[in-house]
């Protein structure tokens, strides 16, 4: 019986033949911690397993990407607690210039295809895009596998699912996501892993595979996988001097659903306040006046989402009644920003650009949404409270700069060529 990609990858860690259903003790490639929670597993390593090394430090990292710089007196102590015992422990961090820890993963070669990755990052899973398994875990979890690199795993059933439709211009990755949130619901992935599949799917770039792969968790999927193309093995292979080892799976593998999705000409998606599931043609919601957006987070904090952003802007100002803010993923982006030109082309608009990390997606980086207050928002999250007390929509790049232009919800298509 053939086996699932999910199912090679634990095997391949285990040492041993498991299958769906199975529970097995599985080696980590990379242990991490953020600034979100890093600091409780410090804690629990020093009162479980005191003055004990971790198991090993060239694979264990912490990334500081929630509150960067420390905005609150909590967040600098702990993120200065986690310093303190990575510089006793010989642990590299990823401080607060670094950008976004499951990016810096992948820009540094740290995370590969065929990798076990975890971390106190519900959205780790975004290492699907290169054929890793990430898992976001508690404190306690990450402690252990700090201490033992290792954890106990119980492997989930996969669905395959191909994809077949055409991205319409100005539609980008982030409707294509909305659109399988749609597909999904909120529990129609729970507990599984998705493989994801079909010419669409083939044709995604990196930045086009991570948007996807970032909302396995709205999904309620243990993660969204993309088996690596030769254009992501390439890439990944150029940041590393490791033997890179993906695996695909069998063409026998057993899956629990085999599902099919015809997008059909994909047009400009959102999210309604409230659930990233509640998706709806822009144009349906169209003329609702904004007060805020957002462009950035671990969805959509790309160099590309940016050249999106300036080509639907062109000579264009954000609407006087918007506060527009950009928030690159990281360091690398934000140099790009700057090399390009966008950075100044941004300014000139009237966008706020800040520093490299979560941004709006993490409460206090650059600032909340107050009561009434309507705001679009590139993350993947739009629970109420999330980014503050206002209505939050999710949407793409295009759609967040076209309504930020306008003042209202805005199609995108409304304004390419004006």
């Amino acid at each position: 019986m053939g086996k699932t990609i999910v199912e090679k990858i634990l095997s391949a860690k285990s040492g041993t033949d498991v299958k769906a259903g199975d529970t097995a003790l599985i080696e980590i490639d990379v242990r991490s911690a953020r600034d979100f929670g890093g600091a409780s597993v410090v804690q629990n390593i020093e009162s479980v397993y005191p003055g004990e090394k971790v198991a090993d430090e060239a694979k264990t990292f912490f990334t500081f990407d929630c509150n960067a710089p420390a905005n609150t007196i909590g967040y600098a102590t702990n993120q200065h607690k986690c310093r303190e015992f990575a510089r006793a422990q010989d642990i590299k961090v990823y401080d607060v210039d670094a950008g976004i820890g499951s990016h810096v993963v992948i820009e540094e070669g740290i995370a590969l295809p065929g990798k076990t990755v975890v971390g106190t990052d519900s959205h780790l899973n975004i290492l699907g895009a290169i054929g890793a398994l990430g898992q976001g875990m508690g404190d306690t979890d990450i402690a252990f596998t700090f201490r033992t690199g290792k954890t106990w795993f119980e492997v989930p059933e996969t669905i395959r699912l191909k994809v077949t439709g055409k991205i319409v211009h100005p539609a980008s990755a982030k409707d294509l996501t909305l659109a399988v949130m749609k597909f999904f619901g909120a529990s129609g992935a729970l507990g599984k892993v998705v493989e994801l599949y079909g010419d669409l799917i083939d044709s995604l770039d990196l930045p086009q595979r991570i948007t996807l792969s970032s909302m396995g968790t709205e999904a309620g999927a243990i993660a969204f996988i993309i088996p690596p193309d030769k254009k992501i093995l390439d890439w990944c292979k150029a940041k590393t001097s490791e033997v890179v080892t993906p695996f695909y799976a069998d063409e026998d593998a057993v899956y629990s659903e085999d599902l099919s999705l015809d997008v059909g000409e994909l047009e400009p998606l959102i999210a309604k306040p409230g659930s990233p599931n509640d998706v709806v043609p822009v144009r349906e919601v169209a003329g609702r006046p904004l007060d805020a957006a957002f462009i950035g987070s671990c969805t959509n904090g790309r160099f590309e989402d940016f050249e999106l952003v300036a080509e639907i802007i062109g000579d264009r100002k954000v609407n006087p009644r918007v506060m527009a803010k950009i928030v690159p993923a990281t360091k690398a982006v934000f140099g790009q920003l700057l090399d390009s030109g966008l950075m100044t082309k941004f300014h000139k608009a009237g966008f706020i650009v800040s520093n490299q990390g979560c941004g709006g997606c993490a409460q206090g980086q650059i600032g909340m949404t107050g009561k009434n207050e309507v705001q679009l928002s590139t993350s993947n999250r739009n629970f109420r409270g999330k980014q503050g007390h206002g209505d939050t929509y999710l949407t793409s790049p295009a759609t967040a700069a076209a309504s930020s232009i306008m003042g209202v919800i805005t199609d995108p298509r409304e304004v390419m060529g004006k």
